[in-house]
């Protein structure tokens, strides 16, 4: 069985890193200070000898006394300079190297050139200082030695030898090192926590997340930014392009995202508010705008952490394809409400023929199919011959099939004639136009005779005549007040209380708008009602 082990966690990662690299910083630090501890001491401690040496020679008592010979004098004196220095011993000789005074009463009256005859030459003949290392009689030890001069100070008399057993030196080492170490030890135990630190603050700032974590969602988030259909744009406080993906480089005509992430939004795109944003917080959703002579709709999100603004995202898509979709779906509606109307129709009329027949009055029902025939045979020779366009006959059959459930009658004037419709005007923009049109004077013809059990009648008039297309579209509802024909076509203006009004004749608007067109609201031809008149320019230049 393969045992499957887990990835070592990031933050314990981070602590071992930083700890190995404290330690390996604090044990080169350490290691340093302690090779250089015992030459530096070594030094310090022979300039110390050097000093003592140099005092004691130059005192007048030592030198009446080494000029005289006078071992008496210069023994104690050098016992008591010794403890008085802190040295193991002081050493003074004659001219010649022969000791007047030594620690050792025995070694009194012999040459000093027994422990170290180079050093105390160098002395005697060049009257010169030295410092040594040296193994002696007393043992081991840091010497310093110094002439002794006479009282007019031109001949060299006399050498004063002042040491240290290196033993002290080394005792003084091990203190210092036993320091050294201790701090060592802290500063390592001070970084761990550092260490430690550093790795639970980049873990919160990276949310919690594995580096394998982040960089799988690295790969999800750019598999997701090309697979959508939308341009997306996001930048940063600075206003640098930071993310665009291929359907935003494609809609808006951009360089590729090497050359274009970086940069400045301002200048990839001068006519962008993404800008506003960052300065405000707030979002923007759905905004119609023109950019890169591209009519879109846009969404403008902020990126918000911890109370701040650190950036901004833009999605967008052309209005175009939305329309597209959006009228494709009312397509599909109209077709299924009038699908829906005519198997309801037809339901009643079977049931009537149902029951007439089992009456036995088989002549009614004749008459009945004969009627029902006649009329709907009236209602397609007409589209037939002056609607010869399929889709826009088949939204209107639709129509007077679901305006007939509703006990209102969708009258199309005899007269009418739309057969001259120019390839670039969109059929499915008619149809809209239309379909909301007689959609709105259903609703309006139902709204007046609300509480009567008359039908309702609207009028439908076609004409192509000339250089417009022209329809009108009269009900008999209960009119439109002066006050309100400006807000009418407004996005969510209605006069009915239940949701989902109020779009209708915005978009009839908008579209009308785009084939450049015009749209006018005047009274009934009864004084009742409402007539809306649409006429549409044959060469018409759509705004896209």
């Amino acid at each position: 069985m393969i045992k499957r082990f887990l990835p070592i966690k990031l933050r314990t990662r981070m602590t071992w890193i930083l700890g190995v690299i404290a330690l390996v910083q604090t044990g080169a630090i350490g290691w340093f200070a302690a090779q250089h501890l015992g030459s530096a001491l070594d030094q310090q401690i022979g300039n110390r000898a050097l000093a003592v040496a140099k005092t004691i020679a130059v005192m007048p008592e030592v030198v009446s006394a080494v000029a005289q010979g006078n071992t008496d004098r210069l023994q104690p004196l050098s016992l008591s300079l010794a403890s008085e220095s802190g040295a193991y011993f002081v050493v003074i000789g004659d001219r010649q190297g022969t000791r007047l005074a030594h620690p050792n009463p025995q070694k009194i009256g012999h040459s000093m050139m027994d422990d170290d005859d180079d050093d105390n030459s160098i002395v005697l003949v060049s009257g010169k200082t030295f410092v040594s290392k040296n193994s002696g009689s007393l043992g081991d030890s840091m010497r310093g030695k110094a002439p002794v001069f006479d009282a007019a100070g031109e001949q060299v008399i006399g050498v004063v030898s002042v040491g240290f057993l290196l033993n002290q030196v080394q005792g003084t080492i091990q203190r210092y090192q036993q320091i050294l170490l201790a701090v060592v030890l802290v500063a390592f135990f001070l970084s761990v926590l550092m260490a430690l630190w550093i790795a639970n603050h980049f873990q919160r700032a990276i949310f919690g997340l594995e580096p394998e974590q982040i960089g799988q969602l690295f790969e999800e988030r750019n598999a997701t930014l090309e697979s959508v259909r939308e341009g997306i744009i996001a930048i940063n406080k600075q206003g640098s392009i930071t993310t665009v993906n291929k359907t935003a480089i494609e809609t808006l005509g951009l360089s590729p995202a090497a050359e274009v992430i970086g940069e400045q939004l301002e200048v990839i795109l001068p006519d962008s508010r993404m800008v506003e944003v960052l300065l405000t917080g707030e979002p923007q959703f759905d905004k119609e705008v023109w950019l890169n002579d591209k009519h879109l709709v846009v969404n403008r999100v902020p990126i918000i952490q911890d109370g701040q603004v650190l950036g901004a995202v833009s999605s967008f898509r052309p209005k175009d394809e939305l329309d597209r979709v959006s009228k494709k779906l009312e397509r599909t509606e109209q077709l299924a409400d009038s699908l829906r109307s005519q198997a309801h129709e037809y339901s009643n009329k079977l049931h009537t023929l149902a029951g007439l027949i089992q009456m036995g009055a088989t002549d009614d029902a004749l008459e009945l199919i004969g009627q029902e025939s006649r009329n709907h045979q009236q209602l397609i020779r007409l589209l037939i011959e002056a609607v010869p366009d399929s889709t826009l006959a088949g939204c209107l059959l639709g129509k007077f099939n679901q305006a007939r459930e509703r006990n209102i009658h969708l009258r199309i004037d005899p007269d009418s004639h739309m057969v001259d419709i120019p390839p670039a005007i969109s059929r499915l923009d008619l149809v809209s136009i239309l379909g909301n049109l007689i959609d709105n004077a259903i609703d309006a013809t139902l709204e007046s005779l609300k509480n009567s059990s008359d039908s309702g009648q609207i009028l439908l008039v076609m004409t192509d005549l000339g250089d417009e297309l022209i329809f009108e579209v009269e009900d008999q509802g209960p009119g439109i007040p002066d006050d309100q024909l400006v807000t009418i076509f407004r996005k969510g203006v209605t006069s009915k209380s239940a949701e989902g009004h109020g779009y209708g004749l915005h978009l009839v608007r908008s579209l009308v708008d785009r084939l450049g067109g015009q749209i006018t609201v005047e009274p009934g031809s009864q004084k009742i009602g409402t007539r809306f008149v649409v006429s549409i320019p044959k060469l018409t230049s759509s705004v896209t």
